[in-house]
C-alpha cells in the first residue's frame, strides 16, 4: 500500500475512473430527463438536437487531451532523467510521490475518459440525441485542464531546482522522525532496558528472498513471538540489505517454531529492491548526501549546492536530536524481553550525514566551514553531553583532514569555528 499510494497508479486511476463514471452517469441522466439540457444557453448550442456538434466537441477534446498528456509527460520524464543524472538517481522516488504530478495525470486522463464515456450517447439513430449538458461539462473540464497545465508547469519548474529537492527530502525525513520517534528527548533518561543478554538467541530463521528491509511490523512480531513462546531478534536494521539464505532473525527457543510459524515471522518484515522512507530515517539523509557529494565532485564543482545540502542535513539532525530514541527491546509481558530490533541512533546518523562529505571536502573550504557551523548549530540545540561530545569529535576530524591539504590561512577560520564548537564538550 505504501508503494501504491506513492506511485502513478492509485490516485490517477481513481480520478480517471471517477470522471469516466461521471461522464457515463450524466449522459444517461440527461437522456432519461431531457429537460436538463434546456438549462444550457442557446449561445453555446444553438441547436440542442444536433448530435454531430456534440460528437465533434467530445472527440476533439479527447484527442487534444491525449496529445497534451503524451507531450507533457514525455518532456517531464526527460527532465527527471537529466535531474537524476545531475543530482542523484534516488530523487526520482520523491517526484513519483509528488501529489501534484499524480493529480495532473489523473485530471487529464479523467477528462479523456469523461469524453469517451459520454461520446456513445451523442447519436443520430434511431433517435437523434445531443447530451448538451454533458458536453458543457466536458468543455469546463477542458478549461480546467488548461489552467491546471499552467499550474503544473509552474510547479515542475520550481520542483526540479536543487533547493526545493533537498528541502522536500528534509521535510519528508522530519515527518518520518516524528512518526518513528514521537516523544521528546530527555538527556538524563537515556534508552531504558536496552541491555539484554542475547547469547541464547541463537536459532536462525533464514531469509527466503533478497532485498532491503523497508518495514518491520513490530506489533506482529511481538504477537507471533508471544503466541509461539519464543524471543526474536531482527539481525539487521531497517535499510540494510539481506541476501537470501542469510539469517533474518535469531531466536531464543527457536525449536518451538513450525515451518508455518517461520513463514509468518518472515511476513512481518517487508523486503524490497530499493530503500524507502517507510521507517528508514537514514535513507532520507543519504539522498541529500548523494546530492552533496555529486555537487562537490571535481566533475561538477558546485560548492553552493554542497553548502545547501549541509544546511538541510543539520536541520534533520537537530530534529532527530530533539526526539527520544526508540528502545530496541520490546517487552511483553513487562518482565520478558520479547523482540529486539536495532534502530539508527544519533551517532550513526551523524556519520551518515557528514562523514562522506567530510572526506571529499578536505580541499573545499566553503563546505568544510559550513559543516563546522552545522555541528555548532546542532550542539547549541541539544543539551545532551554525549551528543555534544560526538559533534566535537567529528569537528576535530574535519580540521585534521583539511590540515593535510590546506594552508594555514585557509585553516585559520576552521580552527576558530572548532574552538567555538569545543566549548560545548563540557
Amino acid at each position: 500500500m505504501y508503494n501504491l499510494r506513492g506511485g502513478f497508479l492509485i490516485r490517477p486511476l481513481t480520478i480517471t475512473l471517477a470522471l469516466g463514471i461521471a461522464g457515463a452517469f450524466f449522459s444517461w441522466l440527461e437522456e432519461t430527463i431531457p429537460a436538463i439540457g434546456d438549462f444550457i444557453p442557446r449561445a453555446l448550442f444553438p441547436s440542442h438536437s444536433d448530435p454531430q456538434v456534440a460528437q465533434a466537441i467530445l472527440g476533439n477534446i479527447a484527442t487534444s487531451i491525449m496529445t497534451v498528456v503524451s507531450i507533457v509527460f514525455a518532456i517531464l520524464l526527460m527532465t527527471l532523467t537529466l535531474a537524476s543524472m545531475q543530482f542523484s538517481p534516488r530523487i526520482i522516488v520523491s517526484f513519483v510521490r509528488d501529489k501534484v504530478t499524480q493529480w495532473t495525470l489523473g485530471i487529464f486522463l479523467g477528462t479523456f475518459s469523461y469524453c469517451m464515456a459520454a461520446l456513445p450517447t451523442a447519436r443520430t439513430l434511431p433517435t437523434p440525441f445531443a447530451p448538451v449538458a454533458t458536453v458543457t461539462g466536458a468543455m469546463l473540464l477542458a478549461l480546467a485542464c488548461v489552467g491546471w497545465l499552467l499550474f503544473f508547469i509552474h510547479h515542475i519548474s520550481q520542483a526540479i531546482s536543487v533547493s526545493n529537492i533537498v528541502d522536500r527530502i528534509a521535510s519528508e525525513t522530519e515527518a518520518m522522525v516524528d512518526e518513528m520517534m514521537p516523544w521528546p528527548h530527555n538527556p538524563d533518561g537515556g534508552i531504558q532496558n536496552s541491555h539484554v543478554d542475547l547469547t541464547g538467541w541463537d536459532t536462525p530463521v533464514l531469509a527466503d528472498a533478497s532485498g532491503y528491509i523497508r518495514f518491520i511490523d513490530i506489533d506482529r512480531l511481538v504477537s507471533l513471538a508471544k503466541s509461539c513462546r519464543v524471543k526474536v531478534r531482527v539481525t539487521r536494521r531497517v535499510g540494510h540489505f539481506v541476501p537470501a539464505g542469510t539469517p533474518l532473525f535469531m531466536l531464543y527457543k527457536g525449536e518451538r517454531l513450525s515451518d508455518t510459524d517461520r513463514a509468518d515471522l518472515r511476513s512481518a518484515v517487508d523486503l524490497g529492491p530499493a530503500r524507502t522512507l517507510q521507517q528508514d530515517i537514514e535513507f532520507g539523509v543519504l539522498q541529500i548526501v548523494d546530492i552533496g557529494l555529486k555537487a562537490i565532485s571535481p566533475a561538477v564543482n558546485d560548492p553552493s549546492t554542497g553548502v545547501t545540502c549541509v544546511d538541510q542535513l543539520s536541520r534533520i539532525l537537530i530534529h532527530f536530536a530533539s526526539r527520544k530514541q526508540r528502545d530496541p527491546v520490546i517487552y511483553d509481558p513487562p518482565s520478558v524481553a520479547r523482540v529486539y530490533v536495532s534502530w539508527t541512533d544519533f551517532g550513526k546518523l551523524l556519520n551518515s550525514a557528514f562523514e562522506q562529505i567530510r572526506l571529499y571536502a578536505t580541499t573545499d573550504v566553503a563546505v568544510s566551514l559550513r559543516i563546522l557551523r552545522a555541528l555548532g548549530d546542532i550542539a547549541v540545540t541539544t543539551p545532551d553531553r554525549y551528543y555534544r561530545r560526538l559533534l566535537v569529535e567529528h569537528g576535530v576530524r574535519i580540521v585534521e583532514g583539511c590540515a593535510a591539504k590546506l594552508g594555514a590561512e585557509e585553516l585559520a577560520p576552521m580552527r576558530a569555528r572548532l574552538a567555538e564548537l569545543e566549548k560545548f564538550k563540557g
